[in-house]
């Protein structure tokens, strides 16, 4: 019997320039669940949401989070509609940021997710690193 909380854990994210604040969160992510699934998001949804590319490609970001030891699965984030994810995962855990707790959409999240048997749980964001930091750094 494994003392884990979730069996099937789930986190997106764009990981680009992979730093300290992602590790953490994936790091913190599996000690809650036997399997962490993790979404990478595509460089066209980054595009489409963010207005801009990532600096390091889609394929190159999915090897880097492939190789780190808490990840059990990667999929690519091709759209934001994570509660069909969540169905298709089988997850019963979506893990993200504690800087989204409470904010409309993540609120939204949390009820549609609850009437499948998923939770919502906020991890504590690393201070003073971002990937939108590094780029500003590089900028410079």
């Amino acid at each position: 019997m494994s003392d884990k909380k979730y069996k099937i854990g789930y986190t997106t994210g764009v990981f680009d320039m992979f730093h300290i604040g992602h590790l953490n969160i994936l790091k913190r992510a599996k000690e809650q669940c036997e399997y962490l699934i993790v979404g990478v998001t595509t460089d066209s949804l980054c595009e489409q949401r963010k207005n801009k590319l990532p600096i390091i490609c889609q394929a190159e970001r999915v090897e880097i989070v492939e190789s780190i030891k808490y990840v059990d699965k990667v999929v690519l984030q091709s759209d934001m509609n994570k509660l069909s994810a969540v169905k298709e995962l089988k997850a019963d855990a979506v893990f993200v940021g504690s800087d989204w707790k409470g904010t409309p959409t993540w609120l939204e999240y949390e009820r549609q997710f609850a009437h499948i048997g998923c939770e919502v749980v906020y991890l504590d964001h690393t201070d003073g690193i971002s990937s939108s930091i590094l780029r500003e750094r590089l900028n410079k």
